[in-house]
């Protein structure tokens, strides 16, 4: 296996393996906690003596005072890059959590009644920085949209869809991405931070150390998780609130790997029913003409007719002929392609076909999205995803410039801002393949103002939005429907990267902001 048999989802995104295109590219948690209970529940095995290399400290908490200019209104506000250090209950340091901090200034004679939001991405290995300059932090540069390249200046902007006027934000890194790292060896960091549930567990006692250090507690909480940060969201926010005692407001799923499960592709029509919806989507916004009443026809076909013939298989032919060509006129596709795939639209398959005649391979993160194919009479797909392959150099030189030069946190260590390493090592074991729907529903039954807001890309292939409607549609109603949300937008993956998205997204959070 190689790390272009990956699909990453950059901090944005799920690193999972795939048996098509995508081929090419426990559970102990940190023992320290704010209660001996907890700490007693939840105790990490000590660090072994190894030959971990001595690392130079890392530097002390920096901050600068910043100013943007949004919608006409100046924004104050002061930047921190920080460390969180993590510790065994006899106190042995295990890993050392670097953060960026934007908090808004406000007048000293003025009661500090902010919101404050925890931002993560995805991965695993993925560091926050795509949520950060590409979402919702004050400042912004230009990625992952058609056009843009890995070369184009690296030069950040003020981000008009910031969410800074209405919450403070928070960026985490887990261990292993950006400045952040183990301090243990291998097999220990193994065990500490890079599995499903000692990652969820140290992240959520990284938000609450971060809370008590700045003295926080009492302000309205938040989390933002992007891809496998989609993942995490669910399940840190139960942790949270069930096991370190901090409850949160609400949170916001950014394309989330939320449910994995989705049964057999040889019997079960529901994976299927997640793939064609974003393929017809990037169909339509290729012909000018996606709309929220087109895909609503989209999503009813999927859910009825689509399903019903799936099911029927070779029993009804008639009904297959229909749904060939019905499937047919939805995505574009070669007639043939779709005929032998039995209208069952392989999401590997799909991305070699489409721009195939032009010589381009579409992102598994936005079909529209394109790259040029250097192996084009392989099988299978050979390079890497045309997203990832532009991502990594635009987003590591502004961060770096920004951390060292800006804030002046100076430091030569390696930033990681996708880590294909914490990709290798992660355990993908049950927990994970369960998905984080369980944690979900319980942290919804168990807190009834809790609110939960989903967005996607109507283009996503690698978290399909169809996926998290089919997920929250067999959820119990737990009081106000409205508290769990989904909402789609136009683009993929990492739709917020248009600036139009951008506006729409903070408008959304804002409005579950201010419904508290």
């Amino acid at each position: 296996m190689t790390l272009r048999n990956l699909a990453l989802a950059p901090a944005l995104l799920f690193l999972a393996l795939s048996a098509t295109a995508q081929r090419a590219s426990s559970q102990a948690a940190p023992s320290e906690t704010p209660a001996a209970a907890a700490a007693d529940a939840n105790a990490a095995p000590k660090p072994t003596d190894s030959a971990k290399p001595k690392l130079d400290p890392l530097p002390a908490d920096k901050s600068v005072a910043q100013t943007i200019n949004v919608n006409g209104k100046a924004l104050h506000y002061t930047a921190t890059v920080g460390t969180i250090t993590l510790k065994t209950s006899d106190d042995k340091p295990t890993g050392d959590v670097t953060y960026i901090a934007y908090i808004l200034d406000t007048p000293k004679d003025q009661p500090r009644n902010r919101p404050v939001t925890f931002a993560l991405n995805g991965g695993p290995g993925a560091s926050s920085v795509y949520l950060n300059l590409g979402a919702i932090g004050p400042k912004h540069i230009p990625f992952a949209n058609e056009g843009d390249s890995p070369s184009d200046p690296a030069i950040l902007t003020d981000n008009p869809g910031t969410w800074l006027d209405f919450t403070d934000l928070v960026f985490i890194d887990p261990i292993g991405t950006g400045f952040s790292r183990s301090l243990v060896d291998e097999a220990e960091t193994k065990k500490l931070f890079y599995a499903p549930t000692p990652d969820v567990q140290y992240l959520s006692l990284v938000i609450y150390k971060w809370l008590v250090k700045n003295g926080r507690l009492l302000d309205r909480k938040y989390l933002i998780g992007e891809s496998y940060g989609g993942y995490r969201g669910p399940r840190m926010a139960y942790y949270l609130q069930g096991t370190l005692g901090v409850a949160t407001n609400g949170v916001v799923l950014v394309s989330p790997y939320l449910n994995p499960q989705f049964g057999d592709k040889n019997l079960s029509p529901i994976p299927w029913m997640t793939t064609l919806p974003p393929i017809a989507a990037a169909h339509l916004e290729s012909q000018g003409k996606l709309t929220d009443a087109a895909m609503a026809d989209v999503i009813a076909y999927t859910r009825g007719e689509y399903a019903a013939t799936l099911l029927k298989g070779r029993s009804d032919s008639a009904a297959t002929d229909a749904m060939i060509t019905r499937v047919t006129q939805m995505t574009g596709l070669d007639p043939m392609f779709v005929k032998y795939s039995g209208g069952r639209l392989d999401t590997g398959a799909y991305l070699r076909e489409v721009h195939r005649s032009q010589g381009l391979i579409g992102s598994i993160y936005d079909s529209n999205v394109t790259g040029f194919d250097p192996f084009p009479f392989s099988p299978d797909q050979q390079s890497n995803d045309p997203i990832l392959a532009g991502i990594i150099a635009p987003t590591t030189t502004a961060m770096v410039d920004f951390v060292t030069r800006t804030v002046g946190w100076k430091t030569d260590a390696r930033y990681n801002a996708l880590s294909y390493d914490v990709n290798r090592q992660w355990d993908r074991s049950s927990d994970l393949r369960e998905g984080s729907v369980p944690d979900l529903r319980q942290a919804v039954a168990s807190d009834p103002k809790l609110r939960i807001l989903i967005v996607h890309g109507w283009n996503d292939l690698s978290c399909p939005f169809m996926g998290s409607i089919l997920s929250v549609d067999q959820m119990p109603l737990m009081g106000d429907p409205a508290r769990i949300q989904v909402h789609e937008f136009p683009g993929g993956h990492m739709f917020y990267t248009r600036p139009t998205n951008g506006v729409g997204l903070h408008q959304l959070a804002e409005q579950m902001v201010t419904a508290h």
